[in-house]
């Protein structure tokens, strides 16, 4: 007895429709993101490597050097051992010569945190097509940017300047501040990594400053209503979020160990 089967044969043209996951299927945007907030994911991504690169080496640098041992309040300047943060950064603008430990940073940190919220107050007025409240909280991030950039540069000032009692150094002379090549605080490494890691994130925060500039003048302009969407200010946003949580991280490694 025999049986008899039947194969059907499809034309060589023709497909198999299969359902579509929405997510990683060919032709559809990975994740629903737009190749554009693909891209800055990705480049984010290897800032993120760049800082944790940087990081690093302070914390290897930091373990080779001696840590001061004493009581804390007999601490002296000395290129013997790592400085403490809490006698390097204990000044803050106007209040000269009163001791005020970490008070400015945490300012500062506190500056960017509320541009953090600001920015997405300005994202989430993107979404809703407000030009008007995206014009808002744009000029408030930007002023909350500006004004982290400018305590920076006021952070820098007096630490380059020094102390009034400065450091006695081997030679005998008195030093004050901190360069490249020489320190007051300690060893010369502790300045020039200080400077390098802190100068690399402001240049972050000054090239933030640019494009939030941008996004605000071409929502001004109306250039993102004729487009129909604010994702230029979603990806901006993306940015400064990531230059915001890179910020913790070094107020951490430089500021509290």
């Amino acid at each position: 007895m025999s049986t008899t089967s039947t194969t059907q044969t499809l034309p060589t043209n023709a497909s198999i429709e299969r359902p579509r996951s929405g997510t990683w299927d060919g032709g559809n945007e990975p994740f629903k993101a737009s190749y554009g907030k693909l891209m800055m994911w990705f480049f984010l991504l290897s800032d993120a490597f760049t800082f944790a690169a940087f990081l690093t080496t302070y914390g290897l640098m930091r373990h080779r050097h001696l840590a001061y041992t004493g009581d804390h309040k007999d601490f002296v300047f000395s290129s013997a051992y790592w400085p403490i943060p809490d006698h390097v950064f204990n000044s803050f603008p106007g209040l000269h010569g009163v001791d005020l430990p970490l008070a400015f940073v945490a300012l500062m940190t506190m500056i960017l945190i509320f541009s953090s919220v600001t920015m997405v107050l300005a994202v989430e007025a993107g979404h809703r097509m407000d030009k008007a409240d995206v014009q808002k909280w744009l000029l408030w991030t930007l002023l909350f940017g500006a004004t982290f950039l400018s305590c920076q540069a006021w952070e820098w000032s007096h630490f380059i300047h020094g102390t009034d009692a400065g450091t006695k150094m081997l030679d005998g002379t008195i030093f004050y501040g901190a360069n490249l090549q020489m320190n007051q605080y300690g060893p010369v490494l502790f300045a020039d990594l200080f400077f390098f890691i802190t100068g690399f994130h402001g240049t972050h925060v000054f090239s933030g400053l640019v494009l939030l500039t941008y996004c605000f003048i071409a929502t001004t302009n109306g250039t993102f209503e004729k487009r129909g969407h604010y994702e230029m200010v979603e990806k901006v946003g993306l940015y400064w979020h990531f230059v915001d949580l890179v910020w913790v991280f070094v107020f951490t490694f430089f500021y509290l160990v």
